[in-house]
């Protein structure tokens, strides 16, 4: 908790930040710039929490956009190979498509 009551002299306002991977408190002030600082600093977690929730909302929308695009693409690539078959192609060892050889029939004079 930011206030801490230590000693006679009151509550005051402290920070926790993380240097080197150690938290380390901040000593801000007590009565109205403790105050002020307290309310400075809420506001500020409550602008971060705003700025994340935007970003998790813009990635839910790239993901749904996402998944609404492959979607597409699978029934597009569906709809080409069914006409693509149907055009006599076949696909070379799952490769590149290719349209079927049509064998010569034999003629009778042999």
């Amino acid at each position: 908790m930011p206030w801490e009551m230590r000693g006679a002299n009151g509550p005051y306002y402290t920070r926790s930040r993380r240097v080197g991977g150690h938290v380390v408190r901040e000593y801000v002030g007590k009565g109205p710039l403790g105050q002020l600082a307290a309310e400075l600093d809420a506001e500020e977690r409550a602008r971060r929490r705003l700025e994340v929730e935007a970003a998790r909302q813009e990635a839910k929308r790239y993901i749904e956009m996402d998944d609404s695009v492959e979607e597409f693409c699978r029934q597009t690539d569906a709809v080409v190979r069914g006409v693509l078959l149907i055009a006599g192609y076949h696909r070379h060892n799952r490769g590149e498509w290719r349209k079927r050889r049509e064998r010569e029939k034999e003629t009778e004079d042999r």
